[in-house]
Order: structure tokens, then sequence, then C-alpha cells
């Protein structure tokens, strides 16, 4: 979700800075999104703290001293676009503070117990906010220190600035900026996002090295407890390398040799991993997003099995998906061939693809 926003941000040209703010857990895997990213924009993550009031501070003292104007978004709302985020910043540029939202099309109804209705609410003039939340600076920060004063807290930024009685405009938001809060909200947003997305692709990787003594044995980023290593001019991650190919396989952008080659001595001795993350970069920049992984290793020896949590949370934070889609396994080649005879390891993979939606399309 936050790779979408991200790319609709990137797309606005009136945005020239982005301060992602996650969770400390989060912190490495959200920069993972940010290296190498925009030509033309700083982009920074910073851990959040406790409160939405605190992460949003957090945020705020990454941004630049002579900023001008501050928007605020959900990582929750992947789907906003370009032309929201625009119309936010002009609204914020000539009434200080901004935000969007769609009027209320149901009835509403309160209850004191949640059990039973208490009364109706007229859904005239009542608005659901949403984000982007656009503001002056100086405007945002008065309503923040404001608020720790105070000690008042609210559920979103214009709550804080409706406080000190400046009024918040309002710029018509969109249906299909919907927040993701509950599974259901997710299954909705799956839906969206491979209904707009473009053909699946999938890519297919296959790498093998030969053993070498005196080498470390590396495997999908994890050491191995061995006498002997894989020749190779990097690390020589066997998995890494397959998974690279079916990576790049996805955008028909080329093999490994071609973006990592054995005459460039860039690559000597580099970790595979971090040559995975650049193959993402450049499919990423093809417009296309990795989802799913799965490999498959073929050696005698060693045992994988004990390592394979280890080896798939190192595969999913370099392809920049979550483990639960990223699959290792492993088999013999019941004594036949090379790897039989224990000379080498072979891997094969394959990934799964589809193309991200253009940033920039208008809201209907």
């Amino acid at each position: 979700m936050i790779e979408y926003s991200l790319r609709a941000f990137r797309a606005c040209a009136a945005v020239n800075e982005i301060v992602i703010i996650c969770p400390l857990r989060q912190v490495e895997r959200a920069r993972q999104l940010v290296a190498g990213g925009s030509p033309d924009k700083t982009e920074k993550v910073v851990a959040g703290g406790e409160t939405r009031q605190q992460s949003v501070r957090n945020g705020l003292r990454e941004v630049r001293a002579d900023s001008d104007i501050v928007v605020v978004h959900d990582a929750a709302r992947p789907f906003v676009s370009v032309d929201l985020i625009d119309r936010c910043l002009q609204a914020a540029q000539e009434h200080g503070a901004a935000i969007a939202a769609v009027p209320c099309s149901d009835t509403v109804k309160y209850s004191r117990d949640a059990k039973t209705i208490a009364g109706t609410v007229p859904r005239e003039g009542l608005f659901l906010a949403q984000t982007p939340q656009a503001f002056r600076c100086s405007v945002l920060l008065s309503a923040l220190e404001r608020a720790e004063q105070e000690g008042l807290d609210a559920s979103d930024e214009a709550g804080l600035v409706e406080r000190t009685g400046r009024p918040v405009f309002l710029v018509p938001g969109s249906a299909d900026n919907i927040k993701v809060t509950t599974p259901a909200d997710l299954a909705l947003a799956e839906a969206i996002a491979l209904g707009r997305a473009g053909p699946v692709s999938t890519g297919f990787g296959y790498d093998v090295h030969r053993f070498a003594a005196g080498r470390p044995l590396i495997l999908a980023g994890v050491e191995f407890a061995s006498e002997m290593g894989l020749a190779g001019y990097s690390d020589a991650d066997v998995v890494c390398h397959a998974v690279c190919d079916a990576v790049l396989g996805c955008a028909c952008a080329g093999d490994i040799g071609t973006h990592f080659p054995d005459t460039d001595p860039a690559w000597r001795g580099a970790r595979s991993l971090d040559l995975l993350a650049a193959a993402v970069k450049m499919v990423r920049a093809r417009g296309f997003s990795i989802v799913h992984a799965d490999a498959t290793l073929v050696a005698e020896v060693p045992r994988v099995v004990p390592q394979a949590q280890a080896m798939r949370a190192n595969l999913a934070a370099a392809l920049g998906i979550g483990p639960e889609n990223v699959s290792i396994k492993a088999t013999t080649s019941e004594g036949l061939g090379f790897v039989g005879r224990k000379e080498g390891i072979a891997c094969f993979a394959v990934c799964t693809a589809y193309r991200v939606p253009q940033a920039g399309a208008r809201d209907p």
C-alpha cells in the first residue's frame, strides 16, 4: 500500500520532498522502497510515535525549514490520485488548510449502547474526511503545539486545526480513495488493484555454482556452517542469483550478467541480496510490482530446512514483499549429476509480477 501511495506522490510535480512515517520495526523495510527512488525528490523514512499526532510531529521535524505547504496522507489509502493531491495543495495554498472529503450518502444513526438506535442524524452537511490533508506548515505546527500544550488529541490533523478557530477548506474527495482498516477493506483493495493492474507476468530464473574451498557458503543471504562455499565473482549466492533472473524476466529486463557483469570491479565480492534489491528497483522503474517468488534449491548439502524461514525473510526484504509471499524449497538429485556428486548447487526460481497502475490518472 505504501508503494501505491508513493508512486502517486512521486508523480506529483508540486511535491519535492517525501517523508514516510512508519513503526520502528518497519523502518528498514520502508527504506527499501525509497532507496534509489525518485531522482528529483528527497525521500526519507522516520519512525513514528505512540499516537498519530506524535508520528506527524516526528515527520514534520524532517521537513525542510523553507517548506511552505505540507501534506499528510494515510498510507492506508493506496489509491490516492495525483489530481487529488494537486487539488488539496492548491486549496491549502489559497486557504491555509484543506482536506479531501466526500459527502455522507448513507443515513446516519447513533446509539448510546451500540444495541438500539437512539436517533437519526440528518446527513445534510455531513462529510467523511479523507486524506490528503494539506496545510501551510506554520498552521499545522501551531495546531500541533497548541494540542501538545493543552493535552488535546484528535483523529486527524484537520481536527487540531479546527480547534484553533481556523477554517479548513473542503476538497471533493474520491470514492476510490478508500481506507484499508479491516480484512474486508483489504480484500476490496486487492480487488481494485487487480482490476486496475495490467497483465500478470512471470519470470523464470536458473543458476548454478560449483563448490570451492576457503569461501563462505551463502544461500539467500544466510551463511551456512560448511567447509566449502560456492565459487563466484560476488558472494556466489545461487538462490539470490536465480531469483534475480526471475525478477528481471518479469519485465523482460535482461539477466543478471547484463546488469552485474563479472568484468565490473564494483561487483567483486558483492552481497547478492543487494543485487536482488537493485534488480527489483529496475523492474519497478518499468512499472512492475513483484507479488510472489518461489525458489527450489537442488543440493545434496547443506540441509536447508532449519534456515528456510530466515532465507524467506531475507528474500522478502529484498523483493519488498511479505515473507508469506516467498517460498523456499529444497530437494536433492538422488545422487545423479554434478549435484549428486556434491560438486555444486543449483537453484530454480519463478517470480510473479503485475503492472502497477500508472500514477497520474484524474479522479472521475
